[in-house]
């Protein structure tokens, strides 16, 4: 069952297992990100507004803005 980002806790993993429809050229930024399929990301930190996050990908930190974090679709992993 995929998620969300809004449906994650802080310091809760998902693995990436495809992407939602949104703006080609981003979602290349977001592979070139090391955000591919099958890849585990943690979340770290939210804004206190919501907006940006902080995950932890491939052993270093990314700040993604909300709206374009939503393009990966995500399942939950259990620790």
């Amino acid at each position: 069952m995929s998620i969300t980002f809004h449906e994650m806790d802080i310091g809760k993993k998902a693995v990436i297992t495809g992407y939602r429809e949104g703006p080609k050229d981003y979602r290349a930024k977001l592979l070139s990100m090391g955000l591919t399929r099958g890849t585990i990301i943690e979340l770290l930190k939210r804004a206190p507004l919501g907006d940006p996050l902080e995950i932890k990908v491939r052993g270093f930190n990314l700040s993604l803005r909300k709206n374009e974090a939503e393009i990966l679709v995500l399942e939950s992993v259990n620790d």
